[in-house]
């Protein structure tokens, strides 16, 4: 199986949405293969978003990703990534479709509840972040035979 890396964001933890997002997920058919609750410090932040470091936006996106805990999982499943993306819905909430989780739930740019990795590199090298390959949990789940051919 794919994997990919999720994390729910500080204001998705603070608006109670941890439990609503991961069902979306799982109703989906993907399968949790690890997750973690912490909260970011700023060396571990600076990795995460290594790619925006120089951008004029970057110190607001490293006081707000540190400004409380988030939730971190691998997710899998076949084209994961795409899969998630598309559940997710555009960065800017007010661009993405009803029924995305931005959608849905977001307002605005800088509070868009969730982060998903942009293509398969993207998620190892943030799964590698955050987990090491003793944290992934290797199982299959009943109900893939009905999701898979």
């Amino acid at each position: 199986m794919d994997k990919t890396f999720v994390m729910i964001k500080p204001d998705g933890v603070q608006r109670n949405l941890i439990g609503r997002i991961i069902s979306r997920f799982e109703d989906k058919g993907l399968r949790v293969a690890a997750i973690k609750f912490l909260r970011l410090d700023e060396e571990m932040a600076r990795k995460h978003y290594e790619e925006h470091v120089e951008k004029p936006f970057f110190p607001g996106l490293l006081e707000y990703i540190t400004s409380g805990p988030v939730v971190a999982m691998v997710l899998e499943g076949r084209a994961v990534v795409e899969e998630v993306r598309k559940m997710m819905g555009a960065t800017n909430p007010k661009e993405a479709l009803p029924g995305t989780i931005r959608g849905d739930f977001g307002i605005e740019i800088g509070r868009n509840i969730i982060h998903g990795a942009d293509s398969p590199e993207s998620a190892q090298r943030e799964i590698g972040i955050y987990f090491g390959e003793e944290d992934l949990v290797p199982y299959q789940k009943a109900e893939e035979c009905w999701l898979y051919e």
